[in-house]
């Protein structure tokens, strides 16, 4: 019926004396061994404490009796505010569960119901932080575009000496690209373009980026990562979010050299599954999705096998750390590449 109230839920082995107001075992606990203590600090003063004179009476009184029972109580009160935390947190937890997982199962299995306002809210600042990342590509092309306007070296004008010479001066190959004329990529771009800027005053990344994308082999694993990246923020799943367990160097480098399945697992260091669940049910329905994933596993295995040849520990390790690493670890096991 309308009136009737839902039932109240409480999690297993939850404290729930405190919200009842009822008289809890920490109570009745407290209230036994303040008996016993009483029993015994009245026997002591009827059976052996009666000769003392009144200040030293009074004195053993405070420190047989009240002191002890005010320490029981405050022991019991710590030990019940406790229970009462650590079941307000299992209902959180369970909270945070439930809602996590309703997404999930809303998301794989395509239902169209009321939308929950905390997912709302959520989904407003998915979309909000899409808007800054479109944003964030517009202005990287405009400067790709600028620079590359710059480096494009200008048509020498035709001499009326070198016409007159005709055929007895040898023809020079104008035909160089802008992107022979650049200084190599440095392993320190390398890595910082591909954990992309942090925001959008990040100029250091923006930079990095910029050099990246001017690099042939690095701008296609900087292009393939951003429209992976692209996809996975459409689900919720930020890089920033995840918490891998990062593998030896030595790990890396068996990867780079060829090594898969079961010895290479520990590089497939996303734990968390309902980014894992969200990426494994975007692979099997959404093409263009499966088809991007596998791009950009294709690229990043080619350019990690050559950035392996000549980095050191230490650059592997930070490599390791970028976002793009990232969304390796969380596709690579989605696609069973460790498996």
């Amino acid at each position: 019926m309308a009136d009737q109230k839902p039932a109240r839920t409480t999690l297993p082995g939850a404290y729930d004396g405190g919200a009842k107001g009822g008289i809890t075992p920490i109570d009745v606990v407290a209230m036994v061994t303040c008996a016993l203590w009483l029993l015994l600090a009245g026997g002591y003063f009827l059976f052996g404490g009666g000769n003392s004179d009144g200040s030293l009476r009074f004195i053993l009184i405070l420190m047989i009796i009240v002191f002890p029972v005010a320490l029981i109580w405050v022991a019991a009160m710590a030990a019940r505010s406790s229970s009462v935390m650590r079941s307000e947190s299992a209902r959180l937890q369970a909270a945070i569960d439930a809602l996590r997982q309703a997404y999930v199962n809303q998301a794989q299995q395509g239902r169209s119901e009321a939308p929950n306002p905390v997912l709302v809210k959520r989904l407003d600042e998915i979309a909000a932080a899409q808007k800054n990342l479109v944003s964030s590509i517009a202005l990287l092309s405009s400067a790709r575009i600028s620079d590359t306007a710059q480096a494009a070296p200008p048509a020498p004008a035709p001499s009326s000496s070198n016409s007159a010479a005709g055929d007895d001066q040898p023809a020079l190959s104008l035909g160089t690209p802008a992107e022979a004329l650049q200084p190599p990529l440095s392993t320190t771009d390398f890595i910082r373009a591909l954990h992309f800027p942090e925001t959008a005053e990040d100029q250091e990344g923006f930079a990095a980026l910029r050099r990246a994308l001017r690099d042939r082999n690095a701008s296609q694993l900087v292009q393939a990562a951003q429209d992976i990246l692209t996809l996975l923020s459409q689900d919720g799943i930020y890089m920033d979010d995840l918490r891998p367990d990062l593998a030896r160097p030595e790990l890396w480098r068996a990867f780079a050299q060829g090594m898969r399945g079961r010895p290479v697992a520990p590089l497939g260091g996303i734990r968390d599954r309902s980014s894992l669940a969200l990426a494994a049910g975007r692979m099997k329905q959404d093409p263009i999705f499966r088809d991007a994933a596998h791009h950009f596993l294709r690229r990043f295995d080619k350019s990690f096998a050559e950035f392996e040849k000549a980095a050191t520990d230490a650059e592997i390790t930070d490599f390791a750390s970028t976002r793009t690493a990232r969304a390796f670890m969380l596709l690579g096991r989605v696609a069973g590449t460790f498996d």
